[in-house]
């Protein structure tokens, strides 16, 4: 398992054990700290991984470089042996009948390899980019998560707010009815 896989194991185990907001369900309350320290730490280990993965796709050049280096052996043997052929007067014919046979084997097989090669590079770099795509998108999922949980508790403390807000409103409305109505009695006394 890589440290990208522990890393998101690690945050999910983390939301698992973080507790429930007050009356929810499906609100959690979470320790904004740790959370920033384990995705920070995850940011770092992402480039680390995908250089490993481009050390992988780099040795496609390895397995090229091989494959044409088979081929060119193949190709000195095929010559050598059609030199040797040529030689002798009496088999030329056959010679060179048997050096081009030899040379179309050898340059089928090295096609073959290099195909061959080209084909798990290919393969190898499209599971690394589908890989760091399931990365992303685990921790962009973890992030909306993140986001909506704060959003909730900022929603519920502004109604807590208004609420508070239109009690004292309410109460300063009937005390200053209560101020001007005893000003009234008095200036009706005098």
């Amino acid at each position: 398992m890589s440290r990208i896989e522990q890393l998101i194991t690690e945050i999910e185990e983390y939301i698992d054990s973080c507790k429930f907001q007050p009356l929810s369900t499906t609100k959690i309350i979470v320790n904004k700290e740790e959370l920033d320290e384990l995705l920070v730490e995850l940011r770092l280990r992402i480039p680390d991984e995908i250089k490993q993965y481009q050390k992988i796709i780099s040795n496609q050049e390895a397995i090229l470089s091989d494959a044409h280096s088979k081929a060119d052996a193949m190709l000195a043997e095929a010559t050598a042996q059609t030199n040797e052929l040529v030689n002798e007067h009496e088999i030329m014919q056959k010679a060179y009948a048997q050096a081009n046979s030899i040379i179309e084997q050898a340059q089928s097989q090295a096609q073959s390899i290099v195909d061959n090669a080209v084909a798990d590079a290919n393969n190898i770099r499209q599971s690394s980019i589908q890989y760091t795509d399931d990365m992303l998108k685990s921790l962009q999922t973890i992030i909306n998560h993140s986001m909506e949980g704060a959003q909730s508790r900022f929603d519920a403390f502004m109604n807590s707010m208004k609420s508070s807000y239109d009690i004292v409103s309410s109460n300063r409305k009937e005390l200053s009815a209560g101020v001007i109505t005893e000003k009234e009695e008095e200036n009706a006394e005098a």
